[in-house]
């Protein structure tokens, strides 16, 4: 597993700047006013900073946008970046600032310079999510060498410290998050994917693995007609994190499907690589029962998976099959492509059943319609409680993390209706995310407060965002554990 890189919080020694070496990082505000550290940076480069900072180039850039200064006349540093960031900056500006010291390379030690500087914690945030590389396939590297170094120089290291640690535990859960969801398949099967949650143990996560058996005499067909086509056995993962007195828990349910090949509806050949990462949304429900643990959060939360993998073979599922939920509700099989709600809707039921919830979010990497109506940008977010949705989006938004709410209605139903069983499991190609969420509100008892997050286009993109390079982005984790935080900790 990823480990993150090492990050320290020094105390500023002013004189002993002119000594460091690799790469110093320090902070010029939009109008050219510095702090002590990059003030004395200016004098020992005979005011190369000052320069920068009067130039149209500085001026034209955008906040967390930075500059090199190679090889530093009375400077023992390789170079100096000078990233333009406010005194006081709003937390998105200040992870962009990390991230653009990230973004320069990570080959070198980095110390960042920054004695006063406001919000110093979601700087190092933005400096360890954007250093994430996942490189476990790939040979040779640094041959088992420690990445460099990243030290951040402040006048008051237990405040830094503090800041820091909550976001410490988020960039934890993330990156838990972004190594599951890159995993190959044959690493990541059902049964390896069980064995990494009940590591969380350690953290004091009660952790349960109802087997086969178990779902069966549960009910639970819908999940178990998704895997019977694959030689690795579907599984429900149970996470329980205690930390709230007797409160009814807070619930999140993921969508595990560790490969989807389409099943018997077989995806076409290009791309189908990618679909490696078809559970990410038990990925992410994983990174944020490892945050709250990590941070100790004064919350009960339930998190459950369920984990299953959609391969074509004489014994997989068919188009036309007809299976029974948990709820007891029928489905018709239309397209065995459209999986994830089938494992949604028992894991949903047993959810509600067995814990009461008091409220409960579910995430899937559940359509490609989502991707054409909200691109890469947006998790498409459906709820049946605008209260409890207004404070989710809250929360998303001051993570930076996109998300849109679109719209549920009855007059959707009627794309399900079918004419034999009690529904179809798909609706067509109209709204096909919003039909997708119909289908799992059925398996949403009255008076549960729901929302549903379909992340398939944000859990994994091609190119890097700001805060993550290209391939799993952990998406979702912040958001989640900042709505914990604000909604339901005692």
């Amino acid at each position: 597993m990823t480990t993150l890189p090492q990050t320290t919080f020094e105390q500023m020694d002013i004189d002993g700047i002119a000594a460091i070496e690799g790469r110093v990082v320090i902070f010029v505000a939009p109008d050219g006013s510095m702090d002590a550290g990059a003030k004395r940076v200016d004098r020992l480069t005979k005011k190369a900073v000052s320069r920068l900072a009067g130039s149209k180039k500085f001026e034209d850039a955008e906040p967390g946008s930075s500059h090199m200064i190679g090889f530093p006349v009375g400077m023992a540093a390789e170079a100096v970046q000078v990233v333009k960031l406010s005194r006081k900056p709003t937390a998105s500006d200040a992870r962009k600032a990390g991230a653009a010291v990230s973004r320069a390379g990570t080959d070198t030690a980095v110390s960042v310079i920054a004695p006063t500087m406001a919000r110093i914690g979601d700087v190092a945030l933005g400096m360890v999510l954007r250093a994430y590389d996942f490189s476990a396939y790939r040979t040779g590297g640094n041959d088992g060498e420690p990445d460099p170094a990243l030290t951040v120089y402040v006048n008051d290291t237990d405040a830094a410290k503090a800041e820091y640690a909550p976001l410490e535990a988020q960039a934890q859960g993330v990156i838990f998050t972004r190594d599951l969801t890159n995993e190959p398949a044959n690493v990541l099967t059902t049964t390896e994917f069980a064995e990494r949650l009940v590591g969380l143990r350690e953290l004091g996560v009660e952790v349960e693995v109802l087997e086969e058996p178990e779902l069966e005499k549960l009910g639970m067909r819908t999940l178990l007609g998704v895997g019977q086509g694959s030689e690795s056995p579907s599984k429900v993962v149970v996470m329980q994190w205690n930390g709230g007195g007797d409160e009814a828990p807070f619930a999140l349910v993921g969508k595990g499907v560790v490969f989807d090949t389409g099943g018997i509806s077989i995806k076409p050949g290009p791309g189908m690589e990618e679909m490696t990462m078809d559970m990410g949304g038990a990925g992410v429900v994983s990174g944020v029962m490892k945050s709250i643990a990590t941070r100790k959060a004064k919350a009960n939360v339930v998190a459950l998976v369920g984990l299953v993998e959609n391969m074509p073979d004489g014994k997989a599922q068919r188009p036309g099959d007809v299976v029974k939920t948990m709820k007891g509700d029928t489905v018709e099989i239309i397209n065995t492509d459209a999986e994830g709600r089938l494992v949604l809707a028992d894991v949903l039921w047993y959810t509600q059943e067995r814990f009461k919830p008091s409220a409960m979010v579910d995430l899937a990497t559940l359509t490609g319609a989502v991707i054409i109506a909200l691109g890469h940008e947006n998790a498409g977010t459906f709820s049946n409680d605008d209260s409890f949705v207004g404070d989710f989006l809250k929360a998303a938004k001051e993570e930076d993390e996109g998300a849109w709410r679109l719209p549920l209605s009855p007059d959707y139903d009627r794309l399900l209706k079918n004419r034999i069983a009690d529904m179809s499991n798909i609706g067509g190609r109209p709204a096909g995310s919003i039909t997708a969420a119909q289908f799992l509100q059925r398996f949403v008892k009255e008076g549960t407060p729901w929302i549903h997050l379909d992340i398939a286009g944000v859990a994994y993109v091609a190119k890097g965002t700001t805060l993550s390079n290209k391939g799993a982005t952990g998406w979702g984790v912040r958001a989640l554990d900042r709505l914990i935080r604000d909604r339901f900790e005692v």
